[in-house]
């Protein structure tokens, strides 16, 4: 590629990465309005689906969310009882956040999202979870040489 082509927004892996999330947030969108849940509410469900508890600053750490973004939104999702919040008993600067009933009830619901973005995208399994695998080592990359 010539140093003209190198700046020309097409050739930009950033922004395809932008638009790419947009778009499949977009698609996200009218499942998760039907769940009640915002995307980044729904990152913390998955993450409560698989562990069942972890502490804020895990969850922050996980989702690469900080935590001035992260507490109002558990609150929000406290005040829906889909999350419960819980200082630790062994150090009190610690919360815990465990998923509720209602947060494991909404699970059933969202199976349906994972294959609504398969079939959109027009890719199998294989080569989803070899890109997810691809863009997982660019940020390993990137976060460790920056």
């Amino acid at each position: 590629m010539s140093s003209n082509e190198f700046l020309k927004l097409d050739n930009q892996l950033c922004f395809s990465l932008y638009a790419c999330s947009r778009a499949i947030t977009r698609m996200y969108r009218p499942f998760l309005e039907e769940l009640g849940l915002t995307y980044p509410q729904y990152l913390v469900l998955l993450v409560l689906w698989e562990e069942k508890e972890s502490t804020v600053k895990a969850l922050s750490e996980k989702l690469d969310l900080d935590s001035g973004t992260l507490t109002p939104m558990l609150k929000r999702m406290e005040s829906q009882q889909l999350i419960v919040r819980q200082r630790s008993a062994a150090d009190e600067r610690v919360v815990v956040i465990r998923i509720t009933e209602a947060g494991l009830a909404i699970y059933e619901k969202a199976l349906c999202i994972p294959q609504a973005l398969l079939t959109s995208s027009g890719l199998n399994l294989e080569e989803i979870a070899t890109f997810n695998e691809q863009l997982k080592r660019i940020i390993t990359s990137v976060n460790t040489h920056p």
